[in-house]
């Protein structure tokens, strides 16, 4: 039976999380939500603490202090967990020698879902016709799609997927997207962890970034992006001297090649204007939007290289 979602869990709940293995410490004081209705994206490079975060919520860590919680509930503490909570995680692990269909009939019956279930999660995620091979001839990407059917068995009220686009072909990840925003549409809290940045982009309407175990933003991709991060780029044989001139107005300028500038915090129409005032040749002028990878790169702190060729004509 399916469960009504509207009266099932509302939320992920990470609260003051810290865990801390000897004398290292994994996550620190962590805290945000993922609502339900809504697509997070949970990101931060290697060893940030995403893997930790999500072990906590699912009770295969124990916090050291904090909480990590459905609704003000563990996992643990949940009444048919299969049936409100779906899990794809990075090391999902499948046994070679059964086929897809079999694998799906072992968890249904382990979760008590209708063995109705099964084929119909095949039929969602593009296997219907490879059920009865054995998973050991399954692409990576098909292995990824029976990971997918076996978190939706349940038709879960929380969907947490981790690196969920590994192994995809351009098309896998064009349905995967789409899967994403119909679970939301569907009112479930989905929570997702990829370091894929412009296809989270495309997905997400809430951002939590974090590194080195610690909170760096949150909030709608808008507000984490940021309305003051975009910025013009510029090609000019006067490069030297219109950056002197912007830089003067408040601009942040960063040259990616002998004629070429990058310039934040002023849009294109205002770099013209101050091109133009002084009789500057231009050769190229476009608005530069800040992308999630600008943001991400700064909030983490990692450095970001410099478009190849420069802004376009």
């Amino acid at each position: 039976m399916r469960p009504d979602i509207s009266s099932a869990i509302a939320a992920v709940e990470i609260a003051s999380l810290t865990k801390r293995f000897g004398t290292a410490t994994a996550v620190d004081a962590l805290s945000f939500t993922a609502e339900s209705g809504r697509v997070t994206g949970f990101l931060g490079p290697n060893g940030a603490g995403k893997s930790t975060t999500l072990r906590a919520l699912l009770g295969l860590v124990r916090p050291t202090s904090g909480t990590a919680t459905f609704d003000g509930r563990t996992y643990e503490q949940l009444e048919e967990p299969a049936s409100r909570v779906g899990v794809v995680l990075e090391d999902t692990a499948f046994h070679p020698g059964r086929t897809g269909r079999d694998h799906l009939r072992v968890l249904a019956a382990a979760g008590g879902h209708p063995d109705a279930r099964v084929d119909e999660m095949l039929v969602l995620v593009g296997l219907a016709d490879d059920g009865g091979r054995r998973v050991k001839g399954y692409s990576l990407g098909m292995r990824q799609r029976l990971a997918i059917a076996a978190a939706l068995l349940g038709d879960p009220s929380v969907l947490i997927l981790d690196e969920p686009a590994n192994g995809l072909d351009p098309p896998g990840i064009r349905w995967l997207r789409d899967l994403v925003r119909g679970q939301a549409k569907e009112g479930r809290a989905v929570l997702v962890s990829s370091h894929l940045l412009a296809e989270v982009a495309q997905v997400v309407d809430d951002v939590v970034v974090i590194a080195g175990g610690r909170l760096r933003a949150r909030g709608t991709l808008a507000e984490v992006l940021g309305h003051e991060g975009g910025g013009a780029a510029v090609r000019s044989p006067d490069s030297d001297r219109l950056a002197s001139l912007l830089t003067a107005q408040g601009a942040k300028i960063s040259r990616t090649g002998p004629d070429e500038l990058l310039v934040g915090g002023m849009p294109a129409a205002r770099v013209g204007e101050v091109a133009a005032a002084e009789r500057l040749v231009l050769h190229a002028l476009g608005d530069r939007s800040r992308s999630l990878e600008d943001a991400f790169l700064e909030l983490t702190g990692e450095p970001a290289a410099p478009p190849p060729g420069g802004p376009s004509a």
